[in-house]
């Protein structure tokens, strides 16, 4: 793929100009939406729909989910996935609890459009989604689709950032990247797009993101698996 210049709004979910609605709800980049298809037939052709569950995310949709956290009006869940009292938690804590499961707003691979959490409408057999590990595990509902995956994925370019817990963001085993043009997105941002970023915010906690930013970078935003 053609290198190309991406812009701060594009890295950091503040424009969508560089995303296709592929339905009502789920936009992805514009050069993913062939590539995507392409795998998506395959699959089918197989047995296994692939669905979107997530695509595009802008960074007023990230900052809703962060701020409803830290607020304590959403749940925050442990790496067992048990909910955690925040309550009881300083504000350092708190943040690091939140950004196992939910990216900083600017930081999140779904401001880019080159990454999709994804399902099986066909498979779920008209059960909720709850986008846990469990049902993409042996068990689970999604365990054809998670085969699949591993073994088709990679020749149509997408792998999983988020393949196994890293001290950081937790596994993630719906979270598909499309590398070729992740790869360009991650070369060209930086600690200090990110900064910048959270300055200009009114996100609920700033100042103390601001004084971590550094830990926080290295811990969740690069810290991720590799094609």
């Amino acid at each position: 793929m053609k290198e190309m210049f991406i812009n701060t709004a594009e890295l950091t979910g503040q424009t969508e100009q560089h995303i296709t609605y592929v339905n009502e709800h789920i936009g992805i980049h514009n050069l993913l939406v062939a590539p995507f298809e392409k795998m998506q037939q395959a699959a089918l052709e197989d047995g296994i729909s692939i669905d979107i569950a997530s695509g595009f995310r802008s960074f007023a949709r990230q900052q809703l989910i962060f701020d409803r956290k830290m607020q304590g009006s959403a749940n925050v869940l442990d790496i067992n996935n048990e909910v955690v009292d925040l309550s009881k938690l300083a504000v350092a804590d708190k943040i690091n609890s939140i950004l196992l499961y939910s990216a900083l707003p600017g930081a999140s691979r779904h401001h880019w459009g080159t990454d999709i959490d994804v399902y099986s409408k066909s498979l779920m057999k008209g059960k909720s989604l709850a986008l846990e590990a469990w049902e993409y595990e042996a068990n689970g509902p999604l365990a054809p689709l998670t085969e699949w995956l591993d073994d088709n994925m990679q020749q149509f370019g997408f792998y999983r950032p988020y393949d196994k817990y890293r001290g950081g963001v937790a596994a993630e085993p719906w979270h598909l990247s499309y590398q070729p043009l992740a790869s360009m997105f991650s070369e060209q941002y930086s600690q200090e797009v990110l900064a910048q970023c959270i300055q200009n915010s009114d996100m609920v906690g700033k100042e103390q993101v601001l004084t971590m930013l550094d830990t926080i970078y290295c811990q969740y935003v690069t810290n991720v698996g590799a094609a």
